[in-house]
């Protein structure tokens, strides 16, 4: 009984039982890759080329989602700088009126009002 070892991946490829039977016939082991992926055996061409599309649609699918999540982010960063930017406006304008009112009731800025006035 003769043995074929695949020295790279240490699986058996065939085995010749001629000297062992009087038919001559030849016996082939599998090894556990090939019964691990029966599908491969059919058609690996189309398989594969699935298996490439499926793949390259997850990845796409991912990305979108991603892309979403990135969108919802600065979405919401967005409405928060909105709304710090109106209350940085209001809090400008009530201190431009109490700048406004000290001013006023100020005689030094009243009396440099006045010298422009005259000017």
């Amino acid at each position: 009984m003769e043995t074929e070892v695949d020295e790279d991946s240490g699986t058996f490829t065939n085995i010749s039982l001629a000297d062992d039977s009087a038919d001559g016939v030849t016996a082939i082991l599998h090894s556990k890759e090939d019964d691990e992926y029966p599908a491969m055996n059919c058609d690996m061409d189309g398989d594969m080329e699935n298996q490439v599309e499926l793949e390259e649609k997850t990845r796409l699918i991912n990305q979108v989602l991603e892309l979403q999540h990135t969108l919802e982010d600065l979405s919401a960063r967005v409405d928060a700088v909105k709304e710090e930017n109106l209350k940085l406006k209001s809090e400008n304008q009530v201190l431009g009126q109490y700048i406004e009112n000290l001013m006023s009731a100020s005689s030094v800025f009243q009396t440099t009002d006045t010298k422009s006035k005259r000017k």
